[in-house]
């Protein structure tokens, strides 16, 4: 019996050492090594001080930069809050940004739906009342987190982008294109841009 529980403990510790020590460490040694940009999570650095990341989105409001996706991650884009909205498409909250459940008007008050935030892209960017907008301009990532938006919505942004700093329409069209990059592996998803690589090339841009 003794001598069953001392191999017991043993084996547990080995295997503490290996999985939870060397493996780890190795795996993360080769990381350090082959891929550190990637390892130190994509962090974009200017001027010696860290400005964010390639992976996690951030809010850009002012005209003259163009607008990530809608966020439903705490109060935009929080790591800690990551979350989607987990709204059908035949929800009245989705579409409104409203429900039936008195419990959540609060809740609703602060959530614009899939019309509210069509009609604001639309005055933002000069669109008709009618026009169609692309449709991560107007819904959630599932993380919340995405910090890419789709070439249409870039390209609907860009007359905006162009007349808030006085720049040729085409010169931001052709940064647009510039900073798309194509479906991974050739197959998988959408064209898109990073919200944050474009905003920085028009900083650079502008001087």
């Amino acid at each position: 019996m003794l001598k069953n529980i001392i191999i017991s403990i043993r084996a547990t510790l080995v295997l503490a050492v290996l999985t939870g020590l060397l493996f780890p460490g190795l795996i993360t040694l080769i990381a350090q090594l082959v891929f550190p940009y990637q390892a130190n999570g994509s962090l974009i650095v200017k001027n010696g001080k860290t400005i964010g990341s390639r992976l996690i989105g951030q809010s850009f409001t002012k005209p003259e930069y163009f607008h990530p996706r809608p966020s439903a991650a705490g109060s935009g884009y929080a790591g800690e809050a990551s979350s989607g909205t987990n709204l059908g498409p035949t929800s009245k909250k989705l579409i409104l940004g409203q429900s039936d459940d008195p419990a959540t008007k609060d809740v609703d008050e602060s959530f614009k739906g899939v019309k509210q935030l069509a009609d604001t892209y639309r005055t933002e960017n000069g669109l008709a009342p009618n026009e169609r907008v692309p449709v991560d301009a107007v819904t959630r990532s599932g993380s919340g987190l995405d910090p890419d938006i789709s070439e249409a919505n870039a390209l609907m942004q860009a007359p905006r982008v162009a007349k808030t700093r006085n720049l040729p329409e085409a010169t931001v069209t052709d940064l647009v294109h510039t900073h798309t990059e194509g479906r991974q592996l050739g197959f998988l998803g959408e064209p898109h841009v990073n919200v944050l690589m474009l905003n920085l090339a028009l900083d650079d841009l502008k001087r």
